[in-house]
This record gives C-alpha cells, sequence and structure tokens, in this order.
C-alpha cells in the first residue's frame, strides 16, 4: 500500500522540491534584469537589498531577487551560472536543512546563495569544511561571487593570530574548519575582556560534508588543555613490561576496543612492577595508591595491542600523528587524553609529550546548536537522517542531479582470503590499465593503500598513492585521477572536495605550469598565459574523450567500510554531471568488518558451497550479511554519539550558565554588587556552618566561626563576646559581621580608589571562575571515568551522573564566592615611593609565579621577573611561617589546615605581593 501510495502521491521529498519549483521560475524570470545591470549597479543591490530588511521586509520576501543576483555575480566572477537544481540545493540550506547532492553536483557554488542572502542581516554567516586547504580555496575562489556582491569574506585557518582572526570574523562571509571555528569558541570564553573575544556569535552557518563533521568527527570533543608534570621515564618503564606479557595474560574486545588483563595477567604485571620497585613488595595492584599504575599499565595495553601504525596514527618529525579514521586524514596537534597518546609515543620511542589537564571542553553536537540556523550538504546524508533529526533537528532533502546518473554499480565480489581478493583486484587493474580507463582504488588504512601500492610497484604499474601521508598533494594528485589509464590509491578521504574530471583539471595544470615558469625565472604574458590554457585545455578535451571511450572512471573498493555512508561517498567520486563510470567491491571473509560483524559461520558456509582458490561468490545472502554487519555498526556508533552527548549536555547546561556569566562579568563596567552579595552569602555560609540553626547557644563553634572570619575576611572579631550576650541569635552575629566586611572593604575600596578597585575585582572575579571551572572539570571527569560502576548496585549511571554533576557544579560555586570574598577582602595597597616632585602612584601587584605576569596588568605591560624562591629552612615548623620558604601554590598548606597553600596561607601571600 505505501508503495502504491508513494507512486500516486510521491515521496515527501518529491512534494518538497514540487514546492520549490514555482521560485525557481520566479528566479529564473529575472535573470534578463539582472543581466542588465552593470557591475555598480549590480554591487548596489546589497545596499538595496539591507535597506529593505530594515525597512521589515523578511529574507524570504527578498530570496528570489537575492539567488537571482548571486546567479548573476557568479557568471561574471567564474564564468559559472548555477542550475535550476542548485537554486533548489541553496533554498533547501536557506531552510536550515540537510542537501544531499551527488559529488560533481556544485555544492561549493550552492552554498553562496543562501549564505548572501543570510549574510544581508550583518550577523556573518559561517562555511564550515573539513579541512585549511577547502576553507582556502572556497574563501578565495566563492570570495570572488561576494566581492562581485560587494561583501567581503574571510577565512580562519591555523595558526592564525588574535587580530587575524578577528578581522576574518568580522567579515561579512567566514570560511573556517571545524576545529578551529570550536576551538575559538573555547577560547573566547578563556579571555579577560570582550576585545580580546574573536568570533562576534552564532548566528547562521552552512557545515560542508555535513555527514564528516556532525556525525563522524562527534563522537570525540574538542578539548583545550594545559600541561601537567613530565612523568616521561615512567611512561617508558611501564612500556618495557608490555612485550613481557604472553597473549593469555590479556583479553582483547575488538568490538569494544577495549583490552582487560586476565587472572595471569595481573599476576604478572605485579611481579614485573615489584622488580622495577614500582609496587611495594607486600603492595596489592588494586590497592587504592596503585590506581594510577593499573590505568597507565591499561593504557600501554590500548598501545600496543589496539592501535596499529599507519592505521590509527603515524609518525611525522619524531612525533606521533593522530590519523581520522573516517576521513583517513591527519589531526595534527589532536592528542589522545588520559595518558594513552603517552602510551603510544613510549612505544614508538618518540619525544614523549607530558600529559595535559582539561581546561575547557565542548562537543561539536553542542558547540553546533550554539548556531540561530544550521544548514548542511553532502553527497550521503540519507542513511543518517534519523540521527541529523534526532540530534540537530536537521531534516534531509535529496536534490536530484542535474544530468541522470549513468554510473554502472555491481555486485560486491567475496573471497575467502585477503590474498585472492588482490589477486583479482589486482587483475581487473592490469585490464583498466590496457584499455586507457582511470582508476580510483579506494583502501581502508594507510596501511592497506601501501600494501596495493607494493604490488603494483613490483608488478611495474604506473600509480598515484593519496593517504595522510601525501595530504599535501592531494587536490594535484585527485586532479589527475580522470586521465586515461590514471591508477589512483586512495583511503576514506578519497580527496572529497574536489572533482575528478575525466581527462584532468585545466586551472590545476595551468597553475602547475605557472610555478614551472615562476621556478625558470619567467613572467609570462597574459597572452602567453591564454595560448597555454587553450593549449591545455583542447588536451584535456582530448584525453576526456578517451576516458569517456574506456568506460569512464572506475571505481574499485578493495574493503568495504564499517559505514554503507562511507561506501557511497567512494562510489559517488565517479558519473560526475551524467558522466559514465562503474563502481565494484571486492571482499575477503578476512576483512575486519565481516571478522569482527558478520556470523563466525560465514567461512563455514563458504566452504560448504565447494568455492575453490580465487573463487569469488555473489549472492543476495552475501550482500544481505554485508549490510547487517554494517548497521550493527552504524547503530554502534550512533549509540557511542548519543552517550557522549547525553552526558555533555549535563555539563553543557553548567558550560553555558559559566561562559555567560563569565561574558556578562567582562562587559560590566561595574561587578561591585556581585563581589557584596558574594560577600553576604559567604558570610552567611560560614555563620550557618559554625551556628546551625535553631541551636542552643552553648552548641554554638564561637571559636571555629572566629577563626573562619579572621581567614576569610581578614577581621579579629570579638565574636565570642557577641555570642555571651544575653539572647542574642544567629543572625544579629551575621549582621555584625557583615556589617565589619563591609566597613573594612570600603575603607579598603577608598584606598585604591574606585577605578582601580573596579578593575581588581572584575580581573580576581574572572581569574576565581576559570581556576573553579577548570577543577570542576577535572571531578567531572573523574566522576564519569568511575560512574559506570554504579550500574552494579542496580542505578542508571547517566542519572547518577546527572545528580552528582549538579552537587558538585554546586559546591565550585560556594567555592568559588569564598575564595572571590577570601582574595578582595585580604589584599593590600601600598603606596609605591616615586620620584621627587611627581605624584604619587598606587599598584595593585598579582605575580604569576609561572609567567611572571601581573595578573592585575592589562594585556600590552610586560611581564616582571618571577619572585626567587626563598631558601628552605633545615626544619619546617607549622607554627612558623618564616622557616616554609616557597610554597607551591597547589601544594597542601604546610601549617597542616589540609588546604591548598593558595586557599590557605598564601592567599595572605598573593594578596600582598
Amino acid at each position: 500500500m505505501l508503495s502504491i501510495a508513494r507512486k500516486i502521491f510521491g515521496t515527501e521529498n518529491d512534494r518538497k522540491l514540487r514546492r520549490m519549483r514555482p521560485m525557481v521560475e520566479k528566479i529564473n524570470a529575472l535573470e534578463p534584469d539582472f543581466q542588465a545591470l552593470s557591475d555598480d549597479a549590480l554591487k548596489g543591490k546589497t545596499a538595496e537589498f539591507r535597506e529593505r530588511l530594515g525597512k521589515g521586509e523578511k529574507l524570504d520576501d527578498l530570496l528570489p531577487e537575492a539567488f537571482a543576483a548571486v546567479r548573476e555575480a557568479a557568471k561574471r566572477a567564474l564564468g559559472l551560472r548555477p542550475y535550476d537544481v542548485q537554486l533548489m540545493g541553496g533554498m533547501v540550506l536557506h531552510e536550515g536543512s540537510i542537501a544531499e547532492m551527488k559529488t560533481g553536483e556544485g555544492k561549493t557554488l550552492v552554498a553562496t546563495l543562501p549564505t548572501y542572502l543570510n549574510a544581508l542581516t550583518g550577523k556573518g554567516v559561517h562555511i564550515v569544511t573539513v579541512n585549511d586547504y577547502l576553507a582556502t580555496r572556497d574563501a578565495e575562489w566563492m570570495g570572488r561571487v561576494f566581492a562581485q556582491l560587494g561583501m567581503t569574506t574571510g577565512v580562519i585557518s591555523h595558526g592564525m593570530t588574535d587580530p587575524e582572526r578577528r578581522q576574518a570574523y568580522a567579515c561579512d562571509i567566514t570560511y573556517g574548519t571545524n576545529n578551529e571555528l570550536g576551538f575559538d569558541y573555547l577560547r573566547d570564553n578563556m579571555k579577560y575582556s570582550v576585545e580580546e573575544m574573536v568570533q562576534r556569535g552564532h548566528g547562521f552557518a552552512i557545515v560542508d560534508e555535513v555527514d564528516s563533521i556532525l556525525i563522524d568527527e562527534a563522537r570525540t570533543p574538542l578539548i583545550i588543555s594545559g600541561r601537567t608534570e613530565d612523568r616521561t621515564e615512567f611512561y617508558q618503564t611501564i612500556d618495557q613490561l608490555i612485550p613481557l606479557l604472553d597473549e593469555d595474560c590479556y583479553e582483547i574486545d575488538e568490538k569494544a576496543r577495549s583490552i582487560l588483563l586476565t587472572e595471569e595477567g595481573n599476576e604478572k604485571i605485579e611481579e614485573l612492577l615489584k622488580a622495577r620497585d614500582l609496587l611495594k613488595e607486600d603492595a596489592d595492584l588494586y590497592d587504592v595508591e596503585n590506581i594510577a599504575t593499573v590505568h597507565h599499565v591499561n593504557q600501554a595495553l590500548k598501545a600496543h595491542k589496539l592501535f596499529v601504525k599507519d592505521k590509527d596514527y603515524i609518525i611525522k618529525d619524531n612525533s606521533v600523528v593522530l590519523i581520522d579514521e573516517f576521513t583517513g586524514r591527519m589531526m595534527p596537534g589532536r592528542r589522545l587524553s588520559d595518558g594513552l597518546h603517552q602510551a603510544i609515543e613510549a612505544k614508538e620511542g618518540t619525544d614523549i609529550q607530558p600529559e595535559n589537564q582539561t581546561l575547557a571542553s565542548v562537543t561539536f553536537q553542542n558547540y553546533f546548536r550554539l548556531y540561530d540556523k544550521l544548514a548542511g550538504m553532502t553527497g550521503t546524508a540519507l542513511t543518517e537522517a534519523d540521527e541529523f533529526m534526532d540530534i540537530y533537528k536537521l531534516g534531509v532533502v535529496e536534490i536530484p542531479t542535474n544530468r541522470p546518473i549513468a554510473r554502472v554499480d555491481e555486485e560486491d565480489e567475496v573471497y575467502r582470503t585477503a590474498k585472492e581478493k588482490y589477486d583479482a583486484a589486482i587483475a581487473d587493474i592490469e585490464d583498466c590499465v590496457k584499455r586507457g580507463q582511470p582508476v580510483l582504488v579506494g583502501t581502508a588504512s594507510i596501511e592497506k593503500s601501501e600494501l596495493l601500492s607494493d604490488i603494483l610497484t613490483k608488478r611495474k604499474i604506473k600509480h598515484q598513492v593519496l593517504n595522510a601521508r601525501y595530504h599535501e598533494q592531494e587536490a594535484y594528485i585527485i586532479a589527475d585521477a580522470g586521465v586515461p589509464g590514471a591508477i589512483t590509491i586512495a583511503t576514506n578521504m578519497a580527496g572529497r572536495g574536489t572533482d575528478i574530471q575525466l581527462g584532468g583539471n585545466v586551472e590545476m595544470r595551468l597553475g602547475a605550469w605557472l610555478n614551472e615558469q615562476k621556478e625558470l625565472g619567467k613572467e609570462p604574458t597574459e597572452t602567453e598565459i591564454a595560448r597555454e590554457k587553450d593549449k591545455i585545455a583542447a588536451d584535456v578535451a582530448e584525453k576526456k574523450k578517451q576516458a569517456l571511450d574506456a568506460g569512464g572512471l572506475y571505481v574499485l573498493g578493495t574493503e568495504r567500510h564499517e559505514s554503507r555512508r562511507i561506501d557511497n561517498q567512494l562510489r559517488g567520486r565517479t558519473g560526475r554531471q551524467g558522466d559514465p563510470g562503474r563502481s565494484k567491491f571486492y571482499i575477503s571473509v578476512q576483512d575486519d568488518l565481516l571478522r569482527i560483524f558478520a556470523p563466525e559461520r560465514l567461512d563455514g558456509i563458504m566452504r560448504t558451497l565447494g568455492m575453490k582458490e580465487g573463487e569469488a561468490i555473489q549472492h543476495p545472502w552475501m550482500s544481505k550479511a554485508l549490510e547487517t554487519s554494517q548497521k550493527k555498526v552504524e547503530q554502534r556508533n550512533f549509540d557511542i554519539r548519543k552517550n557522549v552527548l547525553k552526558y555533555d549536555d549535563v555539563m553543557n547546561d553548567q558550560r553555558k550558565a559559566v561562559f555567560e556569566q563569565r561574558i556578562e562579568f567582562m562587559t560590566a563596567d561595574d561587578v561591585s554588587d556581585v563581589i557584596k552579595d558574594m560577600r553576604q552569602q559567604t558570610a552567611e555560609d560560614l555563620v550557618e556552618a559554625h551556628i546551625p540553626p535553631k541551636a542552643y547557644a552553648d552548641q554554638w563553634d564561637v571559636e571555629g566561626l572566629t577563626n573562619e572570619v579572621k581567614d576569610t575576611f581578614g577581621l579579629d572579631l570579638p565574636i565570642a563576646d557577641w555570642a555571651a550576650e544575653e539572647g542574642i541569635a544567629d543572625e544579629e552575629i551575621l549582621e555584625r559581621i557583615v556589617a565589619a566586611a563591609d566597613k573594612a572593604y570600603a575603607e579598603k575600596a577608598v584606598n585604591a580608589g574606585p577605578d582601580l578597585m573596579r578593575r581588581i575585582e572584575k580581573s580576581i572575579l574572572l581569574q576565581a571562575i576559570d581556576i573553579n571551572w577548570r577543577e570542576h572539570l577535572q571531578n567531572l571527569d573523574a566522576m564519569r571515568a568511575m560512574i559506570g560502576l554504579r550500574s552494579y548496585a542496580q542505578r542508571n549511571p547517566l542519572n547518577e551522573f546527572k545528580t552528582e554533576a549538579f552537587s558538585l557544579f554546586e559546591r565550585m560555586m560556594d567555592n568559588l564566592r569564598g575564595e572571590v570574598t577570601r582574595q578582595l577582602m585580604l589584599i593590600r595597597f601600598e603606596r609605591a615611593p616615586a620620584p621627587p616632585q611627581a605624584p604619587r602612584d598606587i599598584q595593585a601587584s598579582h605575580i604569576d609565579a609561572t609567567t611572571g605576569r601581573n595578573e592585575m596588568d592589562g594585556p600590552d605591560r610586560e611581564p616582571v621577573a618571577p619572585r626567587p624562591s626563598a631558601p628552605r629552612a633545615a626544619a619546617v615548623d607549622p607554627n612558623r611561617p618564616e622557616t616554609w620558604g616557597r610554597v607551591a601554590r597547589n601544594q597542601l598548606c604546610p601549617c597542616g589546615s589540609g588546604k591548598k597553600y593558595k586557599h590557605c596561607h598564601g592567599a595572605i601571600d598573593q594578596a600582598s605581593a
């Protein structure tokens, strides 16, 4: 019935497309009017549109004219005229949905249509790409269209300074990678003034390759971290133990990518650790004090047994660089957490970088949900449509191709062994070389691509390899992949974002020729360049004809990926703009996907069928087994991403509250009211802790309250005398403490002067927020790592995490109030000696011992030298601070209070520094 209904009424996708047809016709009808405009008149349309918006018109009202203006600007700037289906793709993006458009349909140009329309609001539009090359290329390329319309274009790339970033974000349209945009958001929320922030809001974003960014990369959060202590020798020692373990010392779960020590393994590790004095003779491996050692042993096990060189990471410039498992691209600067990256560095013998402490973090899901409107485009989104709707509330609309697809997708060939599979694939490649058909060979890892490359090299078959090792040459390798007889081996990235054009790419070849001329010291004239371009174009046209006669581009997959979407991306490289092409996958039962996720009896079934060596099977059962395996992995990955998001949503509410509060404090001219409220609340907390409600006077902890008031407010108050008064209540004691604290603070403010005091208050408040937030993140990370154990007590770990996280957040806010109050109450001001006849100067100082910078100064002041450490006395007396010497801020206070030095006696030193 459903099938009949679809034939009569069409699918939901068909109905959406039908609704867009009248708008397309309206845009087409405007084309002659915009063709008649001069360049200046066309540019003037932008001011006209903005004026109309200011008078109350909506963006939807301007859509036909704005799209017609962009179409005309693209024709003049690039010589490209957006097709009708591209106009429809632009409408889908403007609505805040995902446009699924096949490879070669011109998604980069499509994005200019809604980008221009939404940039008219003046709030800025972000276009997000998967790497710096594409961001820079698209900004330069499409920037010509926007310039034709009088709009500015910026690009964010790795290594830019803050002023450069601020300038790029200030443009009407900003191109950048998902990582750079996310990290800029985190860094902005660590700044100390609004002027230092680089982003100016999150209005509208268009995400290119949206499936890669919002699905594949969303399994891991973005983290900004700082260095902790160096433990190189410890990592190296633990690393030396792992090769000494037998296979029966651990159990590997490849599906879950986890590894555990067996009972025998625990005993063996204990012996090895004791032999190296890392474990006491009478100690047990799982004693509380040895938890960190157990953790690093497990991380070293993972590094050796689960992480494979040239698949999960590569060694570049004596450092471990991670490989994105979905795109095959390098991820410089990205590191694994919890000591795992250090374990891999120890395994490979590279320089070991210290572990990091989380300073700020956010998931891609929660970052992109900050935007008022979000849209995306890709060639493969329908298989993940449910997740896009569930997580991002993004619908998926499939846009028809400009020309019918002529690609032939052949059935998979399944072999019993990897050797048989590769032999068959190589024979097919050799046949293509003879016929002059270009071939794109897809592999699942660098290791597999180089294995295939070695085989082809031995057989003297000329080819190119495209993987993370040759990332910089990606665009040039892909540009030649459509030349007759070209063999290109690619990992999953397969040059996404760059079209494979049959016969070659005229612009790329011309660029290469110009570079050659430059190296020879020649400067070609415009006439020479035009002549060379015509020559290249003629050669490309001839080669395109040869490639078409040979059957077009042939995509040959040597392994099924765990996601159907990645396979579809590879297939989509051929059949561009109605070109002929074909695709085929060669599979073996020994491939990771079938070995781990397919039925265990699969190899037995193939034996039963009597398959001989070198014989392939093509059967619906086999296709079903492959599809079932892929669905299992897709569901597992979706569950992982959803689980990450559930926990991060708990943190996200807290993160937004802290970041919004922070910005509010930065923008405020005066935070004295906030400081006063904190002082009042701190006093209330102290009184409540030592004088419980409805308690009798003899139950009051008067001495404790007196000491706490002295430590926190720097006031020696006669609280014992007050408590002895007849009929006095806790409310009256609180009022007297608050009054005394307010009076002392007012005197301090008069001494400092109003301007300086306001500046100090804001600085200390922001610093205290940052310090407490970082400690809170550490606590949440530690709690999340252990919260799963609550399930053994029949409790829901997520609910437990929510409850505990809320309690930790309340405790953080209490600590924040107390710390801000303590620092401000204990700070002292001294009049600095001045030269004769010069006015006396007042300066407050708080020197960071690490950087030597005065935290009370603005960003332009030079750092002062750090204070030299005082010589340590022979014996430390807890009651005599002069015997303590120099104490680190985060060490326990020598007085024996159990607090960190910065929260105890150090607070006085810091205040008077």
